[in-house]
Parts: structure tokens; sequence; C-alpha cells
């Protein structure tokens, strides 16, 4: 075995084997795979190798549809046959709920160019004649989608990374991985040692072992799952007979299971509630081809309507129960990217749906590795996304609810209960008191809105319609013993309390407890200098002014935004949202210089935020300073250090939600006595606690830009319209030239706001597709309705030639058509009037 090569790929499962493939495709044909079995040991050879193409997250459908048009390729450049059957893939919808779901999905298709067929039960029933249609609402069909031989497909991936020069060891056992002083990787095998720049994990069940060999705390432990193999059935055989065409794969999602043929008879996957973790510790060390003790005393409800709805299914006897272990993260969604904290450590785990995702989570992971960056943004699977809490426990606990939640509707407003409430603010019992309904971001509770006393969601509010087993449509009831929140695509029973939020905030004042921003200082003789060489706005030169900054790609596009305050001569405080604490902090970290003359450190935990905004928030501060706080003495976009009461702390008059106000960052210990003293100062004014839901309607009226939404790596910084905040003449920083570059040769996309007219029931909430004279157009990245300006809002990003004011254009909501118009920036407060005040 060589004891050199450019990367080495840790896992020799279909992940793996595809990483070592686009690896070796973007030119580093040096690379090598090591796998201490054979090829498809783990969970890849007992995969039923289905190719769902639905996924509700944008980016991750981007990686599945190129998957499933990749293997077609695959197929044809190696001359191994993957076992691709086409058969197509069917959705069932019971409940109205599950048919806007499907509508929604429909829209998110669209736009990332996958193919969406709409099926009445009747035609249902023409394409699957096994199948009973009582109950059916509507089907969505993917013409594109079918199955796959797993096995087959790893086996002609590696060919394929053959045939470019990359190597494969297998019955190679991995028995250490260690950074070099050089910053180089020496991989320890059981046949020798291989000194590497970049290693890649791609072990399945193993990924908490091989991460604890480099330090890692892994989010990942694999979750149980069964399926059931029938005998053959006269039905099916008789179809093969006459040459008639192979069923689709079959999923009724309100009863949580897929179906297929197999080899003449039928295959169904349940998933069910209470399956269990396994390998807490991972597999034992020979385990190979393993499987569980099959439990289907868990699955008989599913059992029971998967024979309702396919008598055929209980017709015939089983011929085989395979239990096995599918890796798991707290989200259901997979971790691929780099690992924090170290550079050259990669990772590329926590496939659930493995043989889908394979082929688009190796092609990106390559081009990350390779160009710097991913050309499709990955914020939903960067191993990043979870930080230090997600403990063994936490896991536990989230991965066998991500598990029971795969068939669940995923409503934009759900909010899981697992592992609740871990992280919570001082003032979190405070804000519970006055009636909060909490949500969760990174792992850090936060008042999504806040229910009058007493009120809960009625009873016949929540009834689906229909007797299905995937019924959860609401939060659980809180510590009153009442549900207080009905999720939905539509406009929910929260809708009018978050509209009361904003109209306290816009004619009075308003509390909002936003801790969870991330927080950081950045201190050392060369703070300045650097963070001028990295993000793409300028420092303020006048200590006490504050700057939104940009960190833009190599390629010109936006990775993070953070709002830079310098609080002491070469000390800069930054703060950017708390869900991407994690991916953050640990990029910037890794652009530190490494002569010490910078320093980061994460403040989080011990800064607590809360924001104080309305026309009326300055007299209720004044109360409590002795700061001057008129504009002339305190204007817009500066911060001081203030003494609210007796409680020191950071007034930023900045905020997202365009009225007057102050961010008050202030020692979390101290919370408690800032939030007492500022609701008792504000009683005279009518001050009202407000949450996370009425800041995002109020943002919205103000066009503000969004990480994952508006901002992305996909999009130029200047087709984001960030033109203000993007200055190339300042003098280098990264992504500088890329981002100039891609302005002067045209963008394919500008941001927009829009009206949309006729909306009754149900808002624009991002990823719906815009059309003009029936072409698709652009995509809307966020959406609601403004309630300062009394309209449905969306902002997308569009053709540059229709990102004008007064475009006529349409938007599909729901599988509906509403037109739309490009309004000016910013439809409340325009000049910012109220921000100055």
């Amino acid at each position: 075995m060589q004891n050199r090569a450019r990367a080495v790929v840790v896992g020799g499962g279909v992940v793996g084997v595809s990483t070592l493939y686009h690896l070796a495709k973007k030119g580093w044909t040096d690379s090598v795979l090591i796998e201490r079995k054979e090829l498809t040991s783990g969970s890849t050879w007992h995969a039923a190798g289905l190719l769902p193409l639905f996924n509700m997250s944008y980016s991750v459908g981007q990686l599945h549809r190129y998957s499933v048009r990749f293997y077609r390729e695959l197929q044809e450049e190696t001359g191994m046959n993957v076992g691709f059957s086409n058969v197509t893939n069917i959705r069932l919808a019971r409940t109205k709920d599950r048919w806007d779901e499907f509508m929604y999905y429909a829209g998110i298709a669209e736009t990332i160019g996958v193919k969406v067929k709409l099926l009445t039960p009747e035609e249902l029933k023409e394409v699957w004649p096994l199948c009973e249609t009582d109950g059916i609402l509507g089907a969505i069909q993917h013409p594109e989608d079918g199955y796959i031989q797993p096995a087959d497909l790893t086996q002609a991936l590696a060919k394929g990374a053959r045939g470019m020069g990359a190597k494969i060891h297998r019955n190679t056992t991995v028995t250490a991985i260690e950074q070099l002083p050089s910053g180089e990787w020496k991989v320890s095998t059981d046949q020798g040692d291989i000194v590497c720049d970049h290693v890649v994990s791609c072990t399945g069940n193993f990924a908490r072992r091989t991460g604890r060999m480099v330090g890692l705390d892994v989010p990942v432990i694999p979750v149980e799952h069964q399926y059931i193999v029938t005998e053959p059935h006269p039905a099916i055989l008789e179809r093969k007979r006459q040459g008639l065409p192979e069923m689709g794969v079959l999923r009724e999602s309100d009863s949580a299971w897929y179906m297929r043929e197999e080899n003449g008879g039928l295959l169904l996957g349940p998933y069910e509630k209470g399956a269990p973790c396994c390998y807490m510790d991972g597999p034992d060390d020979e385990s190979e081809y393993e499987l569980f003790q099959e439990e289907l005393d868990r699955l008989m409800p599913h059992i029971e309507t998967a024979i309702a709805r396919v008598p055929a299914f209980g017709e015939v006897g089983i011929k085989k129960v395979y239990n096995g272990a599918i890796a798991y993260t707290p989200d259901g969604s997979p971790i691929v990217g780099p690992a924090p904290g170290l550079k050259g450590f990669w990772l590329n785990e926590g496939h659930s749906f493995g043989i889908t995702a394979a082929g688009g989570a190796g092609w990106q992971l390559a081009e990350w590795m390779v160009d710097g960056e991913p050309t499709v943004d990955l914020a939903g699977v960067d191993p990043r996304r979870f930080g230090p809490y997600a403990s063994e426990g936490y896991l536990k606990a989230k991965n066998e609810e991500a598990y029971a939640n795969v068939f669940t509707c995923h409503y934009p407003d759900e909010e899981r209960s697992a592992a609740r409430p871990l992280k919570t603010s001082p003032s979190y019992e405070r804000q519970k008191a006055l009636g909060a309904v909490f949500g969760s971001v990174y792992g850090f509770e936060r008042a999504n809105w806040f229910a009058p006393e007493g009120y809960e969601v009625p009873a016949a509010d929540l009834d689906l319609g229909a007797d299905v087993l995937t019924n959860e449509n609401h939060a659980p009831a809180d510590h009153t013993g009442k549900i207080r929140e009905k999720w939905s695509f539509r406009r929910s029973n929260y809708f009018e309390h978050v509209g009361n939020e904003v109209k306290a905030v816009t004619e009075g004042v308003g509390l909002l407890d936003m801790s969870a921003f991330a927080k950081a200082l950045v201190t050392g003789p060369g703070a300045r200098a650097w963070l001028d060489s990295v993000l793409a706005n300028r420092i303020p030169k006048n200590r006490g002014r504050i700057a939104l900054s940009h960190l833009l790609t190599p390629a010109g596009g936006v990775r993070s935004e953070f709002t830079v305050y310098e609080r002491r001569p070469n000390e800069f405080y930054l703060v950017s949202g708390g869900a991407l604490e994690s991916v953050d902090h640990d990029t910037m970290r890794k652009l530190l210089p490494a002569d010490g003359s910078v320093s980061f450190r994460t403040i989080t935990a011990s800064t607590g935020v809360l924001v104080l905004a309305g026309p009326k928030s300055r007299d209720v501060l004044a109360k409590l300073t002795r700061t001057d706080l008129s504009t002339k003495a305190f204007p817009w976009l500066t911060g001081q250090r203030i003494s609210v009461g007796p409680v020191g702390l950071d007034a930023l008059r900045v905020n997202f939600v365009g009225e007057l106000g102050w961010e008050l960052h202030h020692p979390i210990e101290m919370q408690n006595a800032l939030y007492d003293l500022l609701m008792e100062a504000g009683a005279e004014f009518g001050i009202k606690p407000f949450g996370i839901r009425a800041m995002g309607v109020m943002s919205i009226e103000k066009s503000y830009r969004q990480m994952g939404r508006e901002l992305s790596i996909e999009y130029n910084a200047f087709a984001s319209g960030l033109d203000r905040f993007v200055h190339p003449n300042k003098g280098d920083f990264i992504g500088r030239d890329a981002a100039v570059a891609g302005r002067s040769d045209g963008l394919t996309a500008l941001f927009a706001t829009m009206e949309v007219h006729g909306v009754t029931d149900a808002d624009a909430r991002g990823s719906e597709p815009i059309y003009q004279d029936g072409v698709l157009v652009g995509r809307a990245t966020n959406g609601g309705y403004g309630w300062r300006v009394g309209k449905s809002l969306a902002l997308a990003m569009l053709r540059p030639d229709l990102a004008v004011e007064g475009t006529k254009l349409k938007i599909r909501i729901l599988g509906q058509l509403f037109d739309a118009t490009v309004i000016g920036e910013s439809p409340f407060d325009p000049d910012n009037a109220r921000l100055r005040a």
C-alpha cells in the first residue's frame, strides 16, 4: 500500500465510494479509499435501494436530483448495470394538510428541475391497480424516480474511480488518525500508514468511533429500520407474464410506509414510533453484513394499514424481515462538509437516505474540497449546524424522534419536542409566564410568539379529517396542559396574535429576547487589519460605529453575515445568526493568521441580548439610564457602553424590525434584573413581549436579507443586493474579484420585493416558483403578511431584467397561481425615518 495520497476516504459503502469517485473526477486521482471489510458491508448492503426525489429542502433536493441523473450516466460510463428500475414513485395524500405539503413541495421541485405529476384517485388506480383508493384525496408521482441495486451501484462507482487512477484497499482497518505538525494527516492501518492532505470520514455506523480518533463528537447515531419482503403474489406474477410494467414505489405518507415490488412479491418499509437507536458505541470490530432480530409487534399498525390499502400484501406469506441499522442525525438530514475545528478533515456521514444522497453528496463534497466551496448551498447539511450541546443523550432522543417523523407532515412552523428545553436564557420562566410559545434554534429556546392568557387551540381545529397514523399537526401541550399552536402551511392559529405583537411594537414598545444570537470577540493587535482582509464591508474607523459585514466565498457568494462593533481598541464584537454559530465561528477561526496577532473567542453563553423596539423605546430606556439617548448623541448604527439601572451593558442602536430601538447586550447573569427593569419601566407605555415570528414578518416589510434565503453561496453578493455593504475599492478581501467579475459578466438573478395579490389564507414562505407568461423566472426566498403595510409580501430572486419596480408576475402558492407585482425595496418606511428617529 502506498504511503502518500492527496485524500484518504475511510469507509467503503456507497457514500464513501461515491466520494472517492467524485474526487478523482475533479482531478484528485491520487486519492485512496480504505474499507475494513468488503465494499457495501455496512448499511449499504441491506438498503432497500429507493431513490426518493421528494425532499422539502431546496439544497438536499438538488443533491437527490443530481444522484438520480448521475446514476444513469454512471451506467453508461462504466458499462456496469447498476440495477436502476425507473418505475416512478407515487405518494398518497389522505388529508388536506398532506396535500398542502405536496403542493408546497411541487413548487420546490419545479425550482430545482424535478418533474412532479399530479394524480387523481382514478389515475392512481390505473398505474397501481392493486391499490385501494378509498379515502385518497390525490397523489403525486415522480416520473424519473424508482429504485436501484445498492451493491451494483457501489461496484460501478468503484470501477469508475479505479479507472481514473484512484485506489481502493479492502480488508484494511484504520487504527488511528493523527494530524501532523505540518498540517498533514497520518492515517494508520493494519497494512501500513498513509500521509495525506485530507481525510474524509464516510464510516456510517462507525461514525462516532471514527470521530473519537480525532477528538470529534460526531452527531450521528444509527436507528433500527425494518422492512418486510413477501412471497410472490399471483397477481404480480401474472402482470409480469403479460409484460405489464412494474408498479411504482408506493408511499402512503399518512400511514408512514413505502411499498414496492420485489421478485414477484412486495416489499414494505414502515417508519414506526419506538424504533430504537443502536450501535451507541459503534458495531463490533468483526461486524459485517449484520442484522438485528426483527420486532414485528412494533410494525403492526403499519402492516394493518398496508393490508387495507393493498390487500394483496396480506394474501401472501412473509419471506424475510430485514432489521438493520441506518445512520441518523437529530434533524434527519446528513452531515456533509468540513469538521469543526480541524483543517483538512471532512465528514460525509449520517445518511438516512444514503443511496439517494450518495451521488450528490460525493459531488458537492468533492467540489468543496477541491475548489474551496460547493456550488450548492449546503447549510442544511453542514456538520457544524449542530454544536457541543448535541451530547449522546441528546442524539438518542432526537434521532429516534427524527426516524419516527420521516413520514409526518413537515410543516414549515413545526417545532419537535424531544430533548427540550435544553438551553434556556434566564428570562425563560418570565417569558413562559407571559404566554410564550417557544421554538428551538441551535438547542436554544426562544419565544416564537405569545399566547393570550388562557388561550388554547380548539379541539375541533386539530382534527385532520382522517384516521391516520401520522397526525401530529400541533405542538404538545405546554406546562399549563393546553395546546397553544397548530401547525399549517397556511395562516394558522397564531396569525392574529403575531399581528397584535407587530401592532404593539409599531405603536408603542416591545421586548424580545434574542440571546440565541451567536456572539464572539475578535481581539489582538492585528484584529482590525484581519477583519478588513476577510470581510466585504469597511470596518468602521470610529469606535462605536456599527457595520453589517459579510464574509464572501472565493466565488463571490455570501458565506456569513456579521454585525461588527468595536467595543474597545483592538476589541471587536461580532454578532451573527444563532443557528449558524458553529458554522460562522469555525469558518472564521480557520481564517485566522498563523502569527497569533488575532484571537477569536465565542461568548454566546455569557452574553444575553434583549431587543427593545418601538417609537416609545426611547421613553422606556430614558427612565433607566443617564445616557443621552437623543438621535444627535446616540445616532442609528452606533453603540455605547451604558448603565440601565445597575446593569452595565453595550447598547447597540440597531434591530431587525425597522423601528426605533436598541439591542441591549448584557452579562447573562444580569438578564432577569434587566428584564424586570424594562418591563416595569415600560408598563406606563404599554410594553409587550414579542416573538421571533413578529420580528420575521417585520423584517420582510423592510426587505431585510437572511442567510440561507436571500444570502447564499449560490448567489453573487451583488445579486443579493448587497451593493451598500460590499466595497471592492477598500482593498482586497475574500471573494472580491469574483464578486466584481460576476457583476461585470452579468448576474443570473437579482433580489426583489413583491406584493402578492388576492391572498386570503396562505402567504409565500420561500421556494415558491415565480412565472412570467408561464415561464419560470425566479423563486421566492421568504414571505409573509406585512401587518404594517397591509399586504402579503414575498422576497425573491428573479431574472435580472424582471427585478424592476412595476413588473407583473405570477407566483404559485400551494398549487394556486396568484398575481404578483415587483415593488420598491422596504415597503414599510423606505426612508428609514422610524429607525433614525
